[in-house]
């Protein structure tokens, strides 16, 4: 204070506080962001200084520069600081042993030979966090918590510096601080204590071929750039300091030739478990957090892309501001084919912007490369398959493509690999809709671009084509199109739409059979449509299409979504089958949170049922069958029935909708709107405790004319009588009960013996499959012999009737010519997955075969 310099007793007093107070501003200040380097404006050359007010003069440097720091397409706000954002990453050693997530102290961590490396040489592709790493490294080391071996860090970054043509190590370090009291000559004495960080060492664009004997071995030698640079890297001016270098794998090759000793380790980017840390510390709001994270992760495609940290950034940013305003995303309209392209246009940024041509030749290139690989499933490209293909452009070709070099001893060029294997499906996708002239065709090679061959190879046998097929509905899109025109400055062909329309249309229409109605049982339908997100293109790609019936399938949140959206647009749909589909909510660690919290699941046919509730629907049969329903689903169905006049018929079979289900839905059958014909709930579980709301049902309900209970082994003989009481009202227009499996004996008869008269529209009934004994079934057909009974159908199971009553059923025969009396039990058998979904019901045997009762008298009369 003052300008007078502390006393020396008080040094190391002074350093504890100092050291406390800088963790804190430089935690603060620095507008640090995850993008792997591709947001790039910190300052390019920084020194920090552990020492009395030294570090005091670079920090408030680094604090100016460092607030030209922003970061790209967010909603206004604060901007986090280092801490809140860093994610660790997934890092693997050479020789590749195992890989494993670590912090950056393992940088220059011993070896298994308990050597400590001097130089580190940190891989990685753009938009790995090699920059992000760098900086954690900086600030843990200000914080003194990591890397206390440096008392001096000088960082430079390649990418931005701006130096003289010739310069000593120590003018580097002057520099850098120009405001620094003590000679930089001084501070490099103690070599052993100094880290010198190259981040995006390619970008200085020197040879690495330079002369021995001109290199430099004094700190204070000025000398051209490159050669003080080479000197640093060849160990000849401060050996015993030690090295952080950073840069992508095609530089690689070179730079090995240089050092000694040193250590390579690759970035490979989040795990699963960093992944879902980064979207927590991305949002300040937990409850977003989770919810652009559910989205993510339902998507397969995207999920598998957020191991790029680049691209979680870019997951995060447009979920970001999707949620600004809204509650939740599940009308969210961003599809994975948008958050490439977003992500494409934020690496092309600034680069050949004022030669558009020559990025438009070598996407195209770069497209017809990954389309070839995809075709041969091929993922590795030697290096003369890069040059020939005009591919071999450093500024470009590195944002794209990994460069493995070979290791010393081996035998081979360098192979080259698309970072992820669905940004090269995204690029095969790009090449059958980039414009091009006759120029650059006859440049790309012999593949045709023919989309009527990608999609009927994809139909045929090539499931592998999957993604891109998705992404190739993705591109044409209108969004698309523009977005590709206006930020990135290349020409999307809207030409191949009416080809994706046609086979669409075409592909169900080869499906379905003959003479039946025409149905889409494929998921992929609704992901393609869902990926171009035009409402316009699903009412035509789905306007000759009647049914929906999916089987078997396991709909995660982004599933449903696809399913919401398409339904939505589907105007003629009038039956929607699930069998065997389960609907997932959300991930299990936030449905125990839920539980913990004794808050109410979420519904999982919740979009589902609003999508069945537009406005325009003209849906009148839904099945649900072996879905796993729970409660709160009924809900969702009672709304669907009081809102949509149009349902005339609810098949619902699953053994855990239970009675207070069955109670939900029962609020739906009474009220006003609803329109309901038939309701099958078979293998419900359901007893007589809740046939008392089916009464009341039956009692006031004028619409519903057949009621399915089979299967329900609770339901017994009290339920029965219950059932019967609502059918005694004159309103009840009941037609077909259907009784089968539920355990009745002889006790109910009488009471269905008597509205087989009072009740003159029943003209169906189903006991199959049920002990009746001989004193019941002889009731029921005394009341059959009335010539004003009006049924028609009497299901029952003749098995092990004595001659006596078959004989007396034979007669009713006679006398009622029309009356037919048979098993009528229907076994809708579920396909094998579902299959092992059901419990064990009595007279279902494996494969749909009906069983003899459990327990059955030897005769009945």
């Amino acid at each position: 204070r003052g300008g007078k310099r502390p006393h020396s007793s008080k040094i190391l007093w002074l350093l504890g506080h100092l050291r406390k107070a800088l963790s804190i501003e430089i935690s603060g200040c620095w507008c640090v962001r995850s993008t792997g380097g591709l947001v790039e404006n910190l300052c390019g050359l920084t020194l920090l200084l552990i020492g009395t007010g030294h570090r005091r003069d670079s920090r408030e440097h680094m604090v100016q520069e460092s607030h030209q720091d922003r970061e790209l397409g967010t909603c206004p706000r604060e901007s986090p600081s280092l801490h809140s954002r860093f994610t660790i990453l997934t890092i693997t050693r050479e020789p590749r042993t195992t890989t494993s997530p670590t912090i950056t102290t393992a940088l220059f961590e011993p070896d298994r030979d308990g050597q400590t490396p001097q130089v580190v040489v940190l891989v990685g592709a753009p938009g790995m966090g090699k920059t992000t790493m760098v900086r954690r490294v900086m600030v843990e080391w200000g914080e003194g918590t990591l890397h206390t071996q440096f008392d001096f860090v000088f960082c430079i970054d390649c990418k931005a510096m701006v130096l003289p043509m010739e310069a000593s190590v120590a003018d580097l370090v002057s520099q850098c601080c120009p405001g620094l009291r003590v000679p930089a000559g001084k501070i490099l004495d103690d070599q052993k204590k100094i880290l010198f960080i190259f981040d995006g060492f390619e970008a200085l664009g020197f040879s690495l071929v330079q002369p021995e004997a001109e290199l430099s071995s004094d700190p204070r030698e000025v000398k051209p750039l490159e050669l003080t640079m080479m000197s640093l890297l060849k160990k000849t001016v401060l050996p015993e300091s030690s090295l952080l270098i950073t840069m992508r794998p095609a530089a690689l090759g070179s730079l090995r030739q240089c050092l000694k000793g040193e250590c390579y380790v690759e970035i490979l980017g989040f795990s699963a478990a960093r992944r879902k840390e980064y979207f927590h510390r991305y949002f300040e709001n937990p409850n977003k957090a989770d919810m652009a994270f559910r989205f993510a992760r339902s998507n397969e495609i995207l999920y598998s892309l957020c191991v790029i940290p680049v691209m979680s950034w870019t997951t995060c940013t447009v979920l970001e501001q999707e949620l600004c305003g809204k509650k939740n995303l599940i009308d969210c309209s961003k599809t994975t084919t948008g958050m490439i392209l977003f992500y494409l246009s934020q690496i092309l940024k600034h680069r050949d912007k004022d030669n558009p041509q020559v990025l438009q030749k070598f996407l195209l290139q770069l497209c017809s490369l990954a389309a070839e690989g995809i075709w041969k499933h091929k993922v590795v490209f030697e290096e003369k398959e890069i040059k020939d293909c005009g591919l071999d452009q450093p500024s470009l070709l590195p944002f794209f493509l990994n460069e493995s070099i070979p290791r010393e001893g081996e035998d081979h060029d360098s192979v080259y690999a698309f970072t992820h294997l669905h940004l090269q499906e995204f690029f095969a996708a790009m090449f059958y809709v980039l414009e091009d002239d006759e120029e650059m065709a006859s440049s790309l090679g012999k593949l045709d671009k023919n989309v009527n061959k990608l999609l009927e190879s994809y139909n045929k046998s090539r499931k592998d084509l999957n993604v891109t097929v998705r992404f190739l509905f993705g591109l044409v899109s209108q969004k698309s199109i523009e977005y590709m025109d206006k930020t990135i400055g290349c020409r999307i062909s809207p030409r191949a739409r009416e080809e994706l329309l046609e086979w669409l249309q075409g592909r169900h229409r080869g499906l379905s059979q003959p003479g039946k109605v025409l149905k889409v049982s494929e998921m992929d339908t609704f992901h393609f449509l869902f990926e171009m997100n035009e409402k316009s293109f699903a009412q035509s790609a789905l306007g000759h299409f009647t049914d929906l019936d999916l089987r078997d399938t396991k709909l995660t949140l982004y599933d449903q979504m696809a399913l919401s959206f398409c339904i939505q647009h589907w105007a003629g749909l009038g039956c929607v089958t699930f069998q065997g589909c389960s609907f997932q909510r959300q991930d299990p660690e936030a449905d125990a949170l839920v539980v913990r919290r004794r808050e109410e699941l979420p519904c999982p046919i919740h979009l589902l049922c609003r999508a069945l509730r537009h406005r325009d629907s003209a849906l009148q049969v839904l099945r649900l069958q072996w879905c796993q329903l729970s409660e709160s689903c009924c809900a969702e169905l009672a709304a669907l029935l009081a809102e949509h006049p149009g349902l005339a018929r609810l098949e619902l079979a699953d053994s855990s909708l239970g009675d207070s289900g069955v109670r939900l839905l029962c609020e739906g059958l009474r009220a006003p709107g609803c329109s309901l014909r038939i309701l099958r709930l078979r293998y419900s579980r359901i007893t007589s405790a809740c046939c008392e709301d089916l009464a009341a049902v039956l009692s006031t309900n004028t619409c519903l004319e057949e009621l399915d209970l089979s299967f329900s082994e609770g339901l017994r003989d009290a339920g029965v009588e219950l059932l019967c009481e609502g059918l005694q009202h004159c309103a009840s227009p009941l037609q077909t009960l259907r009784l089968g499996s539920c355990r009745l004996s002889g006790t109910c008869c009488q009471a269905l013996a008597v509205q087989l008269l009072q009740g003159p529209r029943l003209t169906c009934l189903d006991l199959s499959d049920n002990e009746l004994g001989a004193q019941g079934v002889l009731q029921l057909c005394q009341q059959l012999r009335h010539p004003a009974c009006p049924l028609q159908m009497l299901g029952l199971s003749t098995d092990g009737f004595s001659p006596a009553l078959l004989q007396e059923l034979d007669a009713l025969r006679a006398l009622q010519p029309v009356l037919k009396i048979g098993n009528l039990l229907e076994h809708d058998v579920p396909q094998a997955g579902a299959m092992a979904r059901l419990p064990c019901h009595r007279g279902l045997l494996p494969g749909g075969r009906k069983a003899l009762p459990s327990v059955r008298r030897t005769s009945l009369l």
